[in-house]
């Protein structure tokens, strides 16, 4: 028994001797890793990381509401080098200058020198993933840095690593700007990237965006190559409700008017008045260098939520008309135009020139009598203010409207129990002071009017598409089966008639249609601080109205804040619905053009005579067209392209040299045409009619090349 336990004593020994032993050996290679090879492993732990990547989803297109792309994704390539793959390795040394040269030749950011240094540290490091440079190439930079030595040989032995990355493009410029929106680095739902920030962008991300792949460098026979592990889903389409035709029509009348008053800013939003389809919208301010740009949604946002003057009369009005307190025919005396009452001052704009004296109701709001709308709200509520106010709040407009779009502004309205009302705040708000509505708020109403009484929301995306069918369709919200009672409405619609006939607004007064509507002009309040800016007053031009009059079916208002000299509504802001209106008229109304519904379930293939290859065997393909080509280049032409058949030919492209894109849409024009470094402009829309540079000149970087679109 002795001898037995001393044999276990030591077989534990030695066990626990080896366990010591053991991790004595653990902690010492633990302490050279962290210690000793500290730089080596965190190498590797950096070439591990930089072996799992994105693969960024396509973002969707954002369109028209026929189709038409207003904003896109071009893809680009981020260049990576594996300096340490064994082909690269065996002809680094001959060839690095002539490389080196090249990048040099091309980037024109560094010297040959500076990237042969670059390219022999990495060599020396034995580097698998070396970003050769921080600007990105578009698709055809890329077919020529493919030709430059050492990459020549291919994409194993070679070792060049592009890395695909979209960025967003809009092919129409600068239109319907903050209405598209724009995208900004950041998070949403834990996807880090770049996401909506405005706008359309902002408000559909979870369509638009699309979901992420991944994929892994994988080291086969020495080279790091890219493989897919979860194939990207690219994102959907938007169909907004924008019109492009529209949206040039406002923003080019909406900007002829600001230059010419040298305003501070103005908006105007065009809407159809069935659906609440906001069919143009422009925002435009007044840079530091005097130009005008998309800066702010004037039409929606805080800024612009501002006090609207004698646009508001028409809901005044309306509040006691539908009580049954006043009629059309009522008559009150506006006097001279200056009234006094409990400590405010009301005076009539022209004034100066004696007033009108007894007006009916139909009268003074055509001639837009400060003095005649405050008598009669007065009269009818004065110890009843809470009534009129709450009658107000029944329009639903002390309400934000919930359109999706970010930043909207809140309407403001005293209350009689609040602290800021005071004796003359019944009479300051019955002609559009002491509240603040937005643009929007304001044409929701004239809207409404328009629309038989209903009242519905406006509406910036009609539809959701993938893959060039619909998915998802957004109806027209009624926010208000109706305003008011059908007597009522049909009091008011012949008040807003009266004032384009015979008040102020009969300036605009159309031969070929009518116009309803009202003119409105108010001073801007400099916050708390009363209404003088720097010394001097800042007014506000407005007006709202809808045509055509007896069948309406658009609504538009239009307003300009601070313009010089002129400052009435009907001088300055009705003249530019008057154009945008005429031209609505005129392409849309009058001519009754048919256009392909775009949400139709029934989807036609539009095909360019020159684009794509790619594009034009997916369109073919998904709607079953024959397709014959020997041509495997990236850009094609059609030979023929009708619903049976479609035969194209190689479209050869030549770097340098400005190529030929007449019959492209505008999306490749741009595409190709930016990746030889030409600005372009356009004008237009559809497919390229003319180019201003002749195919085959030589393209010269920075130079503008206008296209004419179709």
């Amino acid at each position: 028994m002795a001898i037995e336990s001393k044999d276990i004593i030591i077989r534990f020994s030695l066990v626990y001797i080896g366990l010591v032993i053991f991790g004595l050996a653990v902690l010492g290679k633990a302490f050279v890793i962290q210690h000793v090879q500290s730089d080596r492993w965190e190498e590797e732990s950096k070439n591990y990381k930089q072996r799992a990547d994105i693969i960024s989803a396509s973002r969707g297109d954002i369109c028209t509401c026929d189709g038409k792309v207003l904003a896109t994704s071009v893809p680009y390539y981020e260049l990576h080098m594996d300096i340490g793959a064994p082909g690269v390795r065996k002809v680094f040394k001959k060839e690095v200058e002539a490389l080196s040269d090249s990048l040099a030749h091309f980037f024109k950011d560094l010297s040959r020198w500076q990237y042969k240094l670059m390219l022999q540290q990495a060599f020396r490091k034995e580097q698998h993933y070396l970003l050769l440079n921080k600007r990105k190439v578009s698709f055809m930079e890329l077919q020529r840095i493919r030709k430059f030595p050492i990459f020549e040989r291919g994409s194993i032995a070679g070792g060049l690593i592009p890395v695909q990355q979209n960025e967003r493009v809009r092919p129409h410029g600068m239109i319907a700007l903050r209405t598209i929106g724009a995208l900004n680095k950041g998070a949403y739902g834990g996807i880090h990237g770049d996401i909506g920030f405005t706008g359309i962008e902002e408000m559909c991300e979870s369509y638009l965006r699309g979901k992420d792949g991944i994929s892994y460098k994988e080291n086969l026979s020495g080279r790091w190559v890219p493989i897919t592990s979860v194939e990207p889903v690219d994102g959907m389409d938007v169909i907004s409700t924008i019109d492009a035709n529209f949206q040039d029509f406002a923003e080019n009348a909406l900007l002829k008017e600001l230059k010419k008053s040298d305003a501070l800013y103005g908006t105007t939003i065009l809407m159809d008045v069935k659906t609440g389809d906001v069919k143009a919208i422009a925002n435009l301010g007044k840079e530091k260098d005097g130009s005008y740009q998309e800066n702010y949604n004037y039409a929606l946002g805080y800024q612009g939520c501002t006090e609207p003057g004698s646009t508001f009369k028409l809901i005044s009005l309306m509040v006691a008309m539908e009580q049954g307190y006043i009629d059309t025919t009522n008559v009150f005396d506006t006097g001279n135009g200056v009234w006094e009452y409990r400590g405010l001052k009301v005076m009539d704009s022209d004034h100066m020139y004696g007033g009108h004296g007894v007006q009916t109701v139909k009268q003074i709001f055509e001639k837009s009598s400060n003095v005649g709308v405050a008598k009669i709200i007065t009269k009818c509520y004065q110890g009843r203010e809470e009534e009129f106010i709450d009658r107000i709040y029944n329009f639903g407009l002390n309400r934000k409207l919930n359109t999706g779009m970010s930043g909207e502004g809140v309407p403001t309205f005293k209350y009689p129990t609040d602290k800021a009302w005071w004796a003359g705040s019944l009479a300051a708000i019955s002609y559009g002071y002491e509240i603040k509505l937005t643009p929007m708020h304001t044409l929701t109403f004239y809207n409404a009017v328009a629309n038989n009484g209903k009242m519905v929301k406006p509406r910036f995306v009609r539809a959701i598409r993938q893959r060039g069918n619909i998915v998802k369709t957004f109806e027209t919200e009624v926010i208000k089966s109706s305003i008011c009672s059908q007597e009522t409405l049909g009091k008011v619609r012949g008040m807003l008639e009266g004032a384009i006939e015979f008040g102020t607004g009969k300036g605009i007064k159309s031969k070929e249609y009518k116009i309803a509507g009202k003119t409105g002009t108010a001073q801007v309040a400099n916050n708390n601080k009363g209404y003088y800016h720097e010394g001097a007053r800042v007014y506000q031009a407005s007006f709202a109205g809808y045509f055509p009059a007896d069948n309406p079916q658009y609504s538009c208002i239009v307003v300009v804040v601070g313009p010089k000299g002129a400052y009435y509504g009907g001088a300055v802001a009705a003249p530019v619905f008057k154009e945008i209106a005429d031209k609505v008229y005129t392409t849309s109304i009058e001519g009754k053009r048919g256009k392909p519904e775009v949400i139709s379930k029934s989807v036609h293939a539009p095909l360019a005579a020159n684009g794509r290859r790619t594009n034009l065997e997916y369109v073919c393909r998904e709607f079953n067209i024959p397709y014959s080509s020997g041509a495997n280049s990236h850009w094609v032409t059609a030979l023929s392209s009708d619903t049976t058949k479609v035969s194209v030919k190689e479209k050869r492209i030549y770097i340098g040299i400005v190529p030929d894109v007449k019959g492209m849409g505008a999306s490749d024009a741009v595409y190709l045409l930016e990746s030889r470094g030409l600005r372009v402009s356009l004008r237009g829309i559809g497919k390229v009619k003319k180019q201003s540079l002749l195919p085959g000149v030589k393209a010269r970087k920075g130079q503008r090349i206008d296209l004419e679109l179709s």
